[in-house]
């Protein structure tokens, strides 16, 4: 059990010391992600990044994802709950132009450009936690195809079944807690608020963004 997301963040960062040296670059995804990945940039002394990564839900239940879409486009599904639920691709098409529009908002909010520059640098991708992995496993998909170094998934508390799928991904995935039961990432805090723009804007101000 973490006291919140900064505590989550300090306790994952003491086993990323092995990266230090090679000056990686954090990549949090939005928004509890930031507060940790805060911690973990702090205590390493490099830079923080975001990358926006959105759930796409399903048409009557919004929190099961059936996939994820990125600010370029790319689209990861999870194509068993697509086909269990017979979902159509016109649902799909008209749920990623909406999600888009909201990841362009936050992309220029929280770091006011949509570029990126990763080739040959180490990246590590932090969230809270894992629990279906949709966003984390596009957001790693598309990392990967940005030619860097390494890429590393980093998190405090992951689905096992989650993790074992992202290290087919990435070329590392530090995880301090993977509990036999997993039900969301929030019973493994003691306090996991909502987290707004503002707060996630004024660490990004920190590591010297112009928004």
């Amino acid at each position: 059990m973490f006291n919140d997301r900064f505590d989550a963040g300090k306790q994952l960062a003491k086993k990323l010391e092995f990266v230090k040296e090679q000056n990686p670059i954090i990549l949090a995804i939005p928004r509890g992600g930031v507060i940790v990945a805060d911690a973990v940039a702090s205590f390493l002394g490099c830079k923080l990044d975001i990358i926006v990564s959105r759930k796409i839900g399903a048409p009557f239940n919004s929190e099961l994802a059936i996939g994820a879409v990125l600010h370029d486009g790319s689209y990861f599904p999870n194509s068993e709950v697509v086909k269990m639920l017979h979902i159509p691709q016109s649902y799909i098409d008209s749920e990623i132009v909406e999600q888009m529009k909201e990841i362009q908002r936050r992309l220029i909010s929280y770091r006011g450009s949509v570029h990126y520059d990763l080739e040959g640098k180490t990246v590590v991708l932090v969230d809270d936690g894992l629990a279906t992995g949709a966003t984390m496993g596009i957001a790693a998909i598309w990392a990967k195809k940005q030619k860097p170094k390494k890429t590393i998934v980093a998190v405090p508390v992951g689905a096992k079944e989650t993790i074992q799928k992202l290290k087919k991904i990435v070329d590392e995935v530090v995880v301090l807690s993977i509990p036999d039961f997993f039900n969301a990432v929030g019973q493994f805090y003691e306090n996991f608020d909502q987290v707004e723009d503002d707060a996630v804007q004024e660490i990004m101000k920190k590591y010297g963004y112009n928004i």
